[in-house]
């Protein structure tokens, strides 16, 4: 697992957090199509005078990498809000997470991600996912961007941080 060395994973637990988002279904080849949508968001809240309340995020709901995945671009926010037109509001589930931060280019998550899903099922923990065949459904599964990157250009200098929901 290619983490920030000071970084290991952690389990902490997590309130519920409201959030503004959209969804899209992808593929690994048009992921733009998701990650595009944060700046639309946070300029959405900025017209409405929302601060955001913390880190942009991607919330991965369907993975099924031989078809496609429903994943979310999502802010979260101090206090719920109504959408409008694609961008919905939420809840971020409250409970008991997987925590760890990347240093580095994002091509490099999928196996950071890969690396902490068997490190927790060798430490005996439970996804709170279900799975059938290849399609993973997950109650919460976050890709937390720390880094903006006008300020920070280099991607193998951003950070990450990955948050996954274990089973209650």
């Amino acid at each position: 697992m290619t983490v920030n060395p000071s970084a290991a994973p952690a389990i902490e637990e997590r309130p519920a957090v409201p959030y503004v988002g959209v969804k899209r279904d992808i593929t690994p080849t048009t992921f733009a199509r998701i990650a595009d949508r944060v700046p639309v968001i946070l300029e959405w809240l900025a017209g409405r005078g929302i601060a955001p309340a913390g880190a942009p995020f991607l919330k991965y709901n369907v993975i099924d990498m031989a078809s496609t995945l429903e994943v979310e671009a999502g802010v979260p926010l101090a206090e719920p809000v109504e959408g409008e037109g694609e961008i919905f509001a939420a809840t971020l589930p409250a409970g008991r997470y997987v925590t760890l931060t990347h240093l580095g280019h994002p091509d490099e998550l999928v196996d950071v991600t890969a690396g902490l899903l068997d490190w927790g099922t060798g430490q005996g923990l439970t996804w709170d996912m279900t799975e059938s065949g290849n399609v993973q459904r997950w109650a919460c599964r976050l890709e937390i961007f720390k880094t903006h990157p006008l300020e920070v250009p280099d991607p193998n200098d951003w950070v990450t941080d990955l948050a996954l929901k274990l089973a209650d």
